[in-house]
Formats: structure tokens, sequence, C-alpha cells
């Protein structure tokens, strides 16, 4: 198929599918516009839904719309095309991100597809996750998978374990005392009271998990404000099984990279029947970011810690309608 084939009901379905994709307090910060000319889809980060205080690079930012190419080009392939992706390639306009054009598949064909039913699957879960190890073969496969995208994930050792889980708890402090944090986060919680954003993006109280009962939780606690209903209290696991995704260098492109790894990494998680959420806490902070690394390890700086076990897949999170996200010129 030429690029100029893609008719708008199939470039619909492609953008509905890759807006799946996880994003940080689910913000979805991207655009899409379809050249109906040229074949090419392009992605734009949209500043607009940025994080001032806690992604002032918009690092994050990036990341969100990287996984959400990646979800692209899995819906792409899922439908027998090829995606060829150029980043940045407009050095005029730094959120112009992405052009993506779509070719018949070639001879060797692509594997991305076979990632394609775990899309809809993939949830964030904040729920307690059981104390049952996940087997060094699927966190082989889930390495495997990110040096795929250019990208390393590091399963850390015990010491390694427990200065990350000591960033996380040391966040939680850092934003306790941050008003600006706490309001930023708010503002992206949806509680249903009066005044809160649309419905279509955020994080609401359903996926909020419960309330850590005696020590602190490894996910972020968007109810902390006290703004929600009582929400039963539970015991999560005792030393999570985290991995850490990092990149050489750090830099947009190496942001994109990040995130087209990151959602690889958490649809194969998804296949291998493995719970997952993201710690992105301590890498919020610069104060915290650098010491999350393994000194030892090619990892030169971490973009995102992942929480891998077995327990509650969690529940979808709204996504805007594809008409707000996608244009055509």
């Amino acid at each position: 198929m030429s690029p100029t084939a893609l008719l708008r009901p199939l470039v619909t379905s492609l953008v509905e599918e890759a807006v799946l994709a996880p994003s940080m307090h689910n913000a979805q910060p991207w655009r899409f516009v379809h050249r109906e000319a040229s074949g090419t889809l392009e992605l734009h980060g949209d500043p607009a839904r940025g994080m001032p205080r806690q992604d002032p690079a918009h690092r994050a930012l990036h990341i969100g719309c990287g996984a959400a190419l990646f979800g692209l080009r899995v819906a792409a392939e899922h439908r027998g095309l090829r995606p060829e992706v150029r980043l940045l390639p407009d050095p005029e306009d730094p959120w112009h991100l992405a052009d993506v054009r779509f070719g018949a598949p070639s001879a060797a064909g692509g594997d991305l597809g076979a990632l394609h039913p775990a899309l809809a699957r993939r949830h964030t879960s904040r729920f307690p996750f059981s104390e049952e190890p996940v087997p060094v073969e699927l966190l082989d496969g889930l390495c495997a998978a990110a040096r795929l995208e250019g990208c390393r994930l590091v399963v850390p050792g015990d010491w390694h374990t427990d200065t990350v889980m000591g960033l996380v708890h040391a966040s939680e402090l850092f934003e306790a005392a941050d008003e600006a944090v706490r309001a930023e986060i708010a503002a992206w919680t949806r509680t249903g009271a009066a005044g809160e954003g649309t419905s279509a993006d955020g994080v609401p109280a359903y996926a909020f998990g419960p309330r850590q009962y005696d020590v602190t939780a490894p996910v972020r606690d968007f109810g902390a404000a006290g703004r929600t209903p009582v929400r039963a209290s539970a015991r999560f696991e005792k030393t999570p099984q985290i991995t850490l995704l990092g990149t050489a260098a750090d830099t947009p492109e190496s942001w994109l990279q990040a995130g087209q790894a990151l959602h690889r990494v958490l649809l194969q998680a998804t296949l291998d029947g493995l719970a997952t959420s993201l710690m992105s806490q301590p890498l919020e902070w610069p104060e915290l970011r650098f010491d999350a690394r393994d000194p030892l390890s090619a990892v030169g700086y971490v973009h995102m810690v992942i929480r891998l076990g077995y327990g509650p897949a969690g529940r979808a999170t709204p996504r805007r309608s594809v008409s707000d996200v996608l244009a055509f010129a």
C-alpha cells in the first residue's frame, strides 16, 4: 500500500489504538496530523498538557509521546503496514516529534503485530502484587524487548532495589513539602468533585488503588490530598520487583526512544501475564534522579522505574476522543 492510499477511517483507527499508551498522570500530551497528500502522519507534543513543576524539561512528555508512537507502530503492523519513522524531523519545531509513513510489509514482515492484543489489555495497576517472584526468563525477555528499541532495562540487585525504594519514599516527602507539586497532581486527579477538569483524561478515583497499610506503598497515592471517598487499606509487597529503563544519553531523541521501549516492555509484560505500574516519583527530582542509576551500569540516565508482578491488572483509564487529537490536512 502506498502512503497516499491511507483512507481517513484507517488513519483514525491507527490513532485510536496509539493513544492507549501510558503518559504521566494520563495527561495524553500528543497531537497527530495526517498530511493526506504525502501520506505522512505527524506526531506532535502538546506543551499545554505539560507539567511545569514536575516535568520542566518535558522529558516525561516526550516519553509519553514515544509510547504513543510505539502503539501506532504496533497498530500499523497488525494491519499489514510497515511504519517508517523519522524522529524530530523539523529542527525549527521542537514539538514536531516524529513523522510516520506507511508502506507495504517487507518480505520478512514485522514482529510488532504480535503485541497488538496487549494494546487494549495493558493498564496501570496501583494495587498490591503478590510476593511470587517474576521468573528470570520473563525478565530476560523484557530486557531483550528494551534493547530492540535501543534502550537498556536493568534488573537491580538487592542493594540497588533498596536504594531505589528509598528514593521513592524520599520523593513522597519532597512532594508533601511542595505545594506547587501537590497542586499539579491535584489538577490531573479526577474524583468527580466540582471544578475538576474533563473526565476524558487524568487519573480517576477508581484507578487510585488502596491506601498503604503499614509501610509506604510503591505507587503514587493520588488520593493523598484527602479529596476522595474513604478507600480500603492494604499491605503492598514487601520488596517490589522493579526494573529500571534507561539510555546512555539524556536528549529529546533518547526520551522518545525510551517511550517506545517503555511501551514495548509493558505490552510484552502484559502478554506474559504480569501486572505493571510506573514509578517516576524519584526521577522527577534532580536531587534524587541521578542516585537511581547503578554506577556500574552502561545506563547513564534512568527514565522510568517499572514495577512488575502478579496481581490485579487494573482498569482502563479514560482517553480523549480521536477527534480531539487527530487533524487532517
